[in-house]
């Protein structure tokens, strides 16, 4: 027998579907700001920090790094409560997809940290600026410069990989699509159509983040 294809639940499925990619969206804002915040932290401390902070950083960095982004969720999301943490569905994603990309992105930051000639860090100090300033003003400036392709990558991964947490119901764009697959039994035409909102929210981000990279830091960016 023939499969035969059928839209017609899809503008009653509109509204499941947008709320999902608006909860995918915010996700993915929070786990940008914190992860890339924490990770500016992580690979300085990581360069500069004593000699306990390195070593707990790169403990951090290979634990995250070696498992899986499940069961990073599942710990946080299950495991916590048993000592006496509980949170919510959504703060516990956002919690563990942060803790995930700023693990990544410490090593990506890292390697532009190496990348700016040490010889400016000892310029400035020799004009007298004091070392937090060297690194926010002209360090960290020109090492965004030369990662920002590779972070804005690593920002789409973390977006798809949202899709996980749809295994602790939230209620991200994933969640939706099952949702609407178990009721309409229309698993061809459901996952088809959030692929096609994936993509587009993919290429959609990647442009935002291309865009807003140029007039933030200027030419270079791509």
């Amino acid at each position: 027998m023939g499969y035969s294809l059928d839209f017609g639940w899809l503008a009653d499925a509109m509204g499941a579907i947008t709320r999902g990619a608006a909860t995918t969206v915010l996700l993915i804002v929070v786990t940008t700001l914190a992860g890339t915040f924490l990770s500016i932290l992580g690979a300085a401390g990581r360069r500069n920090g004593p000699l306990l902070l390195k070593r707990a950083i790169g403990i951090y960095v290979e634990i995250i790094r070696n498992t899986p982004f499940l069961v990073q969720l599942f710990f946080i999301f299950f495991g916590l409560p048993s000592i006496g943490i509980r949170l919510d569905p959504l703060l516990a994603a956002m919690l563990a997809m942060t803790l995930n990309m700023a693990a990544y992105t410490i090593e990506i930051v890292g390697a532009g940290l190496d990348a700016v000639p040490r010889g400016q860090t000892e310029a400035a100090l020799a004009l007298g600026l004091r070392p937090r300033q060297v690194f926010v003003k002209i360090v960290l400036p020109q090492a965004l410069k030369v990662i920002f392709p590779a972070l804005t990558s690593q920002i789409i991964i973390m977006m798809l990989e949202s899709a996980v947490v749809s295994q602790i119901a939230v209620r991200e764009l994933t969640y939706e699509a099952d949702m609407l697959q178990a009721r309409t039994f229309r698993a061809f035409e459901t996952y088809f159509v959030v692929t096609m909102v994936y993509l587009v929210l993919s290429m959609g981000l990647r442009r935002l983040l291309v865009s807003g990279g140029r007039r933030a830091l200027g030419a270079g960016v791509s």
